[in-house]
């Protein structure tokens, strides 16, 4: 008997993409270009806490049903490397890497994995662990978390057809892997995997399907250059102001 808990009405696919990226917009925004440490700055920075489990669960479900799983990987790899430079100009060489990176790496995962399983649990553990640490070390967004949430999504969805309570498993493991980075913030992405209906929704074709890949390194692109124009704002203020003290002074 297969138990999973579905939701009166559902999101497609599509609708999970805009949800996520939105939310990743509102959470750059406050991260970049807002002060710290105020409520809105956290309010802000919760929200954003469910992008990542949601692309991290679109990830899985695409592994599963994409046609070619190493065109899959080499496109997430080319947005990642494409993404690295806007990233760089944000966060400087602070050792980490964007999660473009730990998207890619969370396919690497799947398409050993799937052949591990067929051979040994343990394999498939050790490989896990082995890549988890990879991320780790190479500091990608998310690090271990993001690779372990992006196996448990597949491993109980691509399986989870025979398993009982799989969805319900799906939220326990995004529960328990994002809420380090906020409790509320994890909550929330679980509330919003669970209005999936299993759909693809109104994204079809190449264009829109690249197009999401490519917002990623654009949206990064417009922050830095918003970024940029704050600190010429104020530096402008300042100058002003340190000028008109000084002809005050002088009359």
């Amino acid at each position: 008997m297969n138990m999973t808990l579905k939701p009166a009405f559902g999101l497609s696919g599509s609708a999970l993409k805009v949800i996520a990226m939105i939310s990743m917009v509102i959470d750059h925004i406050a991260l970049y270009l807002m002060e710290h440490g105020t409520v809105l700055y956290e309010t802000m920075r919760c929200v954003g806490r469910i992008a990542f489990p949601v692309f991290a669960f679109l990830i899985a479900e695409g592994f599963i049903h994409t046609r070619s799983r190493y065109r899959y990987f080499f496109t997430l790899l080319g947005f990642a490397v494409i993404s690295e430079i806007p990233w760089y100009l944000l966060n400087g060489a602070d050792g980490t890497h964007n999660v473009m990176f730990t998207l890619a790496l969370g396919v690497a995962t799947l398409m050993v994995l799937e052949n591990l399983l067929q051979r040994s649990m343990v394999l498939g553990f050790l490989w896990t662990l082995g890549m988890a640490g990879l991320a780790s070390w190479l500091g990608v967004d998310y690090e271990w978390r993001g690779i372990l949430i992006i196996v448990f999504f597949y491993l109980f969805n691509g399986f989870g057809h025979s398993l009982p309570y799989s969805r319900g498993m799906q939220f326990f493991c995004t529960f328990v892997f994002t809420m380090h980075y906020g409790a509320i913030g994890a909550v929330m992405a679980c509330m919003v995997l669970y209005l999936y209906n299993g759909t693809r929704g109104f994204v079809q074709g190449s264009i829109a399907k690249y197009g999401f890949y490519a917002f990623y390194p654009v949206h990064l692109v417009a922050i830095f250059i918003i970024y940029e124009l704050q600190i010429r704002i104020k530096l402008i203020h300042l100058i002003s102001f340190f000028l008109l003290r000084y002809n005050l002074k002088s009359l």
